[in-house]
């Protein structure tokens, strides 16, 4: 079984607990406004734009087909940044193999993995396949997702998970359409079999000023789980980096707004928030 590859990073320490390599795989179900990586969203389409923009002569047009020459390539990324397809010409189609092939290098020097994306779960057999691999060497799985992808549906991929990182973007279904392009109904309903599973490592809440009333989605989340909230939740401040679109010139919320939601939060009974 194989999946588009964007990148893997052999030591992350932002992608879950304790050192990991975070493997990020190409393609998503959602647009999100303010995605800090729009270059994961799709695959590349072969139009060629990028190849001329490429000051180390590291992509090539064959055909329909973008190559790329990772040995030339200075990661300059500007092919990223010309590219009107929200995509990258350096995506590698790796088996689950090959992708542990070079986790196993990292080994020495990790606890884990994390997949995230784009939409990792939108590649539920390689996930199992791969982690099935990671379990055996005695490394945890997490993943990163957006929760658009119905858990309930993969109680094989559940169980050899060891936590899933949920981002809820907005607890209103029309400020969730406006800032995705998507219903947010899944999301919830992730949310709620995860929890009741014990599989929710962390629920993570990106901050834009003026987007979503983010103390109704700390009370809608609080609702559903019930107090006290013991599972970690990240509020994530918002920062344009990468992002294009109508949000590329969105303001960072403020400290003390961030201050303040924080507080908000140990009010309705939450236990373990950070704020980043």
């Amino acid at each position: 079984m194989k999946a588009p590859v964007n990148k893997i990073i052999p030591v992350s320490v932002v992608d879950g607990p304790g050192s990991r390599t975070a493997v990020f795989l190409q393609g998503c179900n959602i647009s999100c406004a303010y995605c800090h990586n729009p270059e994961t969203q799709n695959l590349c389409t072969g139009c060629g734009i990028c190849v001329d923009g490429c000051p180390a002569g590291a992509l090539a047009l064959n055909g329909k087909m973008v190559s790329w020459d990772e040995k030339k390539c200075v990661s300059c990324d500007r092919c990223i940044a010309v590219c009107p397809n929200y995509a990258s010409p350096k995506i590698r189609e790796m088996s689950a193999e090959e992708v542990f092939e070079e986790i196993s290098g990292n080994m020495p020097f990790i606890r884990g993995i994390t997949v995230s994306g784009g939409e990792c779960c939108l590649y539920p057999e390689f996930l199992k396949e791969l982690f099935g691999l990671c379990k055996e060497a005695g490394l945890s799985c997490l993943i990163d997702s957006n929760g658009m992808v119905d858990f309930s549906l993969y109680p094989e991929l559940l169980e050899l998970s060891d936590g899933v990182m949920l981002d809820v973007k907005s607890w209103d279904s029309e400020v969730y359409q406006r800032l995705t392009g998507a219903d947010n109904a899944v999301v919830k309903k992730n949310l709620e079999l995860l929890w009741r599973k014990n599989k929710l490592e962390e629920i993570r809440i990106v901050c834009l000023s003026g987007e979503s009333d983010y103390e109704k989605v700390l009370r809608g989340i609080a609702g559903l789980m019930g107090s006290p909230v013991t599972v970690r939740v990240k509020l994530i401040r918002f920062r344009p980096f990468g992002v294009r679109g109508r949000l590329s010139g969105a303001l960072e919320p403020e400290d003390r707004v961030m201050r303040e939601l924080a507080a908000w939060a140990g009010e309705m009974g939450y236990r373990n928030v950070v704020l980043t």
